[in-house]
């Protein structure tokens, strides 16, 4: 859970947000687990900022104070951002192009503030691979919900900092797992979200000015609602401390409505049956110790997304077959991270041996892959401040 950060007399803060994968196997948007492996933001402390928040009686004089172009500008003219490590060269630094600083707006945007109340300079350090089932987007947003929270001060409760996170990523099994940390089922109230805009398109919308990337999106003159209250659900569930994950990571990317197209739109009974089933059981095998690895691994079967990608990823199906704990040691259960292309395999020793040897298996298919072992991240994203140097 991230912490409030007053700012007072600090130099600025850091935010620190894990990977996560979803489904793991039956569950489907509904599993979470977050990992050892962590997007995180040093955030830089500049001068106060004049005329940042406004106050009007009705939303539709915000919406107009909101709609004038200069007042639009003075956000982006309140922070500037710069990239190191991993994927650093593909990722937008204009405030208005990058998701974390979009997410920012929004949520400041929602609570009326026109900038960020002080100037901020935001140096991104990201490790988590981009496009490859590791929760890349909903870290970005549950950062960028942290952003707002800490850089205005706005005191959101765990409860709120999730429904802003879900009025943008609409998915609750990564957010949920980012923000609060360790394995976790949650669900989306559907009545509460279906009639609420998607934040971002209510925060920007399309430049039909220019012809450079940075001219694809513009602020819009619509000043954002609040998200509903309470959009979501969660029960954080037990994990046994015996059990790593090693992630296997095809290098190459693959788009989440890629994927979903293959899905089918209908099921059969005995589909739905079959994951139902097992859900129920790999909730609370997952948290038994030691691990029943036999239990675990039919547990993690799916009939419901698994089958209708392995056309996607070469190799997937392999994987799903051979890494199991009949045959390979200290393995208990193989599935797709999210949407892929990434494979999650679980196990209690032999780590390095089966990340070699699945890194081996997606070679055999033609696909170059990495792979590392990760630990749960059990105390999710985080926000502390950091003391001026004396």
């Amino acid at each position: 859970m991230a912490e409030t950060v007053s700012n007072s007399g600090a130099a600025g803060f850091e935010i620190r947000v894990p990977a996560t994968t979803a489904n793991l196997g039956p569950g489907f948007d509904t599993l979470g687990l977050a990992f050892s492996l962590y997007l995180t933001l040093k955030v830089r402390l500049g001068e106060s900022l004049q005329n940042t928040l406004l106050i009007h009686d009705t939303y539709s004089e915000l919406e107009r104070v909101l709609s004038n172009p200069k007042q639009c500008a003075a956000f982006t003219d309140s922070v500037t951002l710069a990239y190191e490590g991993e994927n650093s060269a593909d990722l937008p630094t204009d405030p208005t192009q990058n998701l974390i600083t979009k997410t920012a707006w929004y949520v400041l945007r929602a609570h009326g503030y026109l900038k960020f109340p002080r100037k901020i300079h935001v140096t991104v350090a990201n490790a988590i691979p981009l496009g490859r089932g590791l929760g890349s987007s909903g870290s970005a947003v549950v950062a960028g919900v942290l952003l707002a929270n800490a850089a205005a001060n706005l005191r959101l409760t765990q409860a709120r900092l999730l429904d802003f996170a879900l009025a943008i990523e609409r998915h609750p099994d990564n957010v949920s797992a980012a923000l609060l940390g360790g394995f976790v089922a949650s669900y989306l109230m559907d009545d509460s979200m279906a009639s609420h805009t998607r934040a971002l398109e209510e925060t920007f919308q399309p430049s039909d000015q220019g012809n450079s990337a940075t001219d694809a999106y513009a602020p819009s003159a619509i000043a954002p609602r609040m998200p509903p209250s309470n959009t979501s659900r969660y029960v954080q569930l037990a994990w046994a401390s015996e059990i790593r994950a090693v992630a296997v990571i095809p290098q190459f990317q693959l788009s989440t409505a890629k994927a979903r197209a293959a899905l089918p739109q209908n099921y059969s009974r005995g589909d739905l049956v079959f994951n139902l089933q097992r859900v129920a059981v790999l909730t609370h095998a997952l948290g038994q110790s030691p691990p029943d690895a036999v239990l675990i691994s039919e547990a993690m079967r799916d009939q419901v997304h698994q089958p209708y990608r392995t056309g996607l990823i070469p190799g997937l199906q392999q994987l799903l077959d051979e890494f199991v704990p009949e045959e390979v040691p200290g393995v208990l259960g193989t599935c797709l991270s999210g949407a892929g292309p990434t494979v999650i395999i679980l196990a209690t020793a032999n780590w390095d041996t089966i990340a070699q040897k699945a890194r081996q298996t997606f070679a055999l298919n033609g696909v170059e892959a990495k792979a590392m072992v990760l630990e749960v991240a059990h105390d999710g994203a985080c926000c502390v401040d950091k003391a001026p140097v004396a």
